[in-house]
């Protein structure tokens, strides 16, 4: 019986799995960095000669990031970039890859902006590391929804109390080890709170 662990071209391919769950970490990074503010996380995703396309935005990776921030800063509260289909090429020691996303920020005026498309990126693994070294951002889409409250988390006096999301390194996704703070309980009524309320309501 022949030993399965063995089997011809199973370390490639297990060495292929590798890069590409390093990959798509590295991307992770650079979405969560943006949603952060994070402006060393952002960098570690990218090679410093690296070039961004990124609409009105074409730079060098740092200075992308600083007029994207003060793009968001100055016109939402918090942002979420998510990462959906994901497709790696690999060759060697560069890769090329399509990642579908979905964004959506809450606008200061309270209203929700979303909007989706691709990023097509150039990766090169040097010294070891899967990094970006030219990124292509395609807008396919974009839309504005008003703003709702959504009741289960509405008039909580410890809501936060395991940590207030913020834009910053004192965001509790940055804090170890990540335990609980605030002392059980549960609602009345669950009924009441089983749909988000307008201004209206």
């Amino acid at each position: 019986m022949s030993d399965t662990n063995h089997a011809p071209g199973r370390e490639a391919r297990l060495a292929a799995m590798l890069d590409r769950q390093d990959i798509l970490d590295c991307l992770g990074r650079i979405s969560r960095a943006i949603d952060r503010f994070d402006r060393e996380l952002f960098l570690s995703g990218y090679h410093e000669d690296a070039v961004v396309d990124a609409g009105s935005l074409v730079g060098a990776p740092g200075e992308v990031y600083d007029r994207g921030a003060e793009l968001h800063e100055h016109g939402q509260t918090s942002t979420l970039h998510n990462l959906l289909n994901h497709y790696c090429e690999l060759d060697g020691d560069s890769a090329h890859t399509e990642t579908y996303f979905f964004y959506s920020g809450v606008n200061r005026d309270g209203s929700n902006w979303i909007g989706g498309g691709r990023y097509l990126d150039r990766l090169e693994r040097r010294a070891g590391h899967w990094r970006v070294s030219f990124r292509y951002t395609l807008m396919e889409w974009s839309a504005t929804l008003d703003g709702n409250a959504v009741p289960l988390f509405e008039q909580i006096p410890d809501l936060h109390a395991n940590g207030t999301p913020c834009r910053t390194r004192e965001d509790p996704s940055y804090r170890r080890p990540l335990v609980n703070r605030r002392a059980p309980r549960s609602p009345g009524d669950m009924r009441e709170l089983s749909r988000p309320r307008g201004d209206d309501a």
